[in-house]
C-alpha cells in the first residue's frame, strides 16, 4: 500500500511539474515579445537590432509625440470610453430586461442579437460606408462610437445574461414589495451582484474599440479624428520604418490597457468565471 501512495504521489508530482514547464514555456513565448518592444523603444533606432550596448534614451519617445502621435491617443480615448460607457449600459438593461420579462418574439430576438457576432466584420464595410456617407459620418467621432457600440453589445448582452440568470427572481420580488421602483431594483440589488461582470464587459468592449483598424482604416481618413491603430500603421514607410519609433508607439498603445486590466484582473476572471459556469 506504501508503494502504491508514492507512485500515485511520484505521478502526480510529475504531471505538476510538465505542466509547470508548458505554462513557463507558453509564458515567455507570450511575454518576450513584450519585453523587446519596451527594451527596444528605449534604445537609439540605429542600434535596435545591433549588439551595441543599451544606450538607454528617450528620443524615441519625444520623437513620436513630436509627430502629432499624442493626437491619436486623445481620440482613441475619447471614443473608446464614449462607446465603452454607452454600450455597457445599453449591454446591462437588455440583458436584465430578457432575463427578468417573458415577451412575445424574446427567443427571436435574442438569436438576431447573437447572431451579429458569427459574421466577419469585413461583409459590413460596404453597407456601412455608404449609410455614413450618406448620412455625413465620415471622419467623425459620433460615426466610429455608433460602430463599436453595434459591434461590442452582442457579446457583452451575452455575458451580462449569463451572470444574471443565475440571481434569484424572488430578491427583484422582494425589492419590489418593499416599493422599489424597476430601476431601484436594477441599481439597489442587481447592480451591486453583477459587478464583476459588468467589468469583465468592459473591459472586453475597451480592448475590442481601442485595437481595432478595421473600421478605422475605412472610416477615418482624417489626421484629426485618426486613432492609435491607424497612427502607428504610418509608421511605416514605402522604404522602411523608424523601429524606434514603432516601439515607443507599441509601448504607449499597451500602456492603457495593462494600467486597466492589471489593477481589476480578479474582478474580470470573476465576471467571466460566473457567466461561463452560471450561464
Amino acid at each position: 500500500m506504501a508503494n502504491i501512495h508514492k507512485k500515485k504521489t511520484l505521478n502526480i508530482t510529475l504531471k505538476d511539474i510538465v505542466l509547470l514547464t508548458i505554462t513557463g514555456i507558453v509564458m515567455i513565448f507570450m511575454l518576450y515579445p513584450a519585453y523587446w518592444v519596451f527594451y527596444g523603444s528605449f534604445k537609439k533606432s540605429g542600434s535596435l537590432f545591433s549588439s551595441e550596448s543599451f544606450g538607454f534614451t528617450f528620443d524615441n519617445y519625444i520623437k513620436l509625440f513630436e509627430s502629432g502621435f499624442g493626437n491619436y491617443i486623445l481620440n482613441s480615448l475619447f471614443i473608446c470610453l464614449l462607446a465603452v460607457s454607452i454600450s455597457t449600459v445599453i449591454a446591462v438593461v437588455t440583458a436584465y430586461i430578457f432575463s427578468r420579462k417573458n415577451f412575445r418574439g424574446k427567443k427571436w430576438f435574442m438569436s438576431t442579437v447573437l447572431a451579429g457576432q458569427m459574421f466577419p466584420w469585413i461583409i459590413l464595410i460596404t453597407p456601412l460606408f455608404i449609410m455614413f456617407a450618406s448620412l455625413g459620418l465620415m471622419n467623425s467621432y459620433t460615426g466610429m462610437v455608433f460602430i463599436y457600440i453595434a459591434i461590442s453589445i452582442p457579446f457583452s448582452i451575452y455575458l451580462l445574461l449569463g451572470y444574471l440568470q443565475s440571481i434569484p427572481k424572488e430578491l427583484d420580488e422582494a425589492a419590489t414589495i418593499d416599493g422599489c421602483s424597476t430601476f431601484q431594483v436594477l441599481w439597489k440589488i442587481i447592480y451591486p451582484l453583477i459587478r464583476p461582470g459588468i467589468v469583465a464587459t468592459a473591459t472586453y468592449s475597451f480592448i475590442l474599440c481601442w485595437s481595432d483598424y478595421l473600421f478605422a482604416l475605412a472610416f477615418l481618413t482624417k489626421t484629426s479624428v485618426k486613432t492609435i491603430p491607424l497612427g502607428l500603421s504610418q509608421l511605416f514607410g514605402e522604404y522602411g520604418a523608424d523601429w524606434g519609433a514603432v516601439m515607443a508607439a507599441s509601448a504607449v498603445t499597451t500602456l492603457p490597457v495593462l494600467l486597466l486590466f492589471l489593477p481589476i484582473q480578479s474582478k474580470i476572471a470573476s465576471g467571466l468565471t460566473s457567466a461561463s459556469v452560471k450561464g
